[in-house]
């Protein structure tokens, strides 16, 4: 099974959250957006944790940083207009449209991804 983790899944792990413990057996191997990563090394910056770190931890956990490219944007284009009443941001969209382009079950803990209709596997860490 190819797991998708969702910036807000990762942080959970990464700072000790509820949901965290959901998260550690499935990242070894997961794939994370690269946008995503982007999203998780902004939040840890500001609560002052040194991104170098964070991306070091990232990689200790096998996790697989994948570029966001055309092809993903594409398919994120095609979400935005599908789920605008979601209101999911740009991050949101490049982790579902790589769980799509996978086929991958996608690991968040953000539950506003359970109202959306899209053809996601979503799992709620919480």
């Amino acid at each position: 099974m190819t797991i998708v983790i969702d910036a807000s899944a990762l942080l959970a792990l990464l700072f000790d959250e509820p949901g965290g413990e959901a998260v550690l057996p499935l990242v070894r191997g997961a794939l994370l957006s690269a946008v995503n990563l982007d999203e998780v090394l902004h939040k840890c910056t500001r609560r002052g944790i040194d991104a170098t770190a964070v991306l070091d931890s990232v990689r200790r956990l096998e996790v697989i940083v994948i570029p966001f490219d055309a092809e993903q944007a594409l398919v994120s284009a095609t979400l935005h207009a599908r789920a605008q009443a979601w209101r999911l941001s740009f991050a949101d969209r490049a982790c579902l449209a790589l769980g799509n382009m996978q086929g991958a079950t996608i690991v968040t803990a953000d539950r506003a991804w359970q109202a959306f209709d899209g053809d996601a596997d979503i799992r709620l860490i919480r």
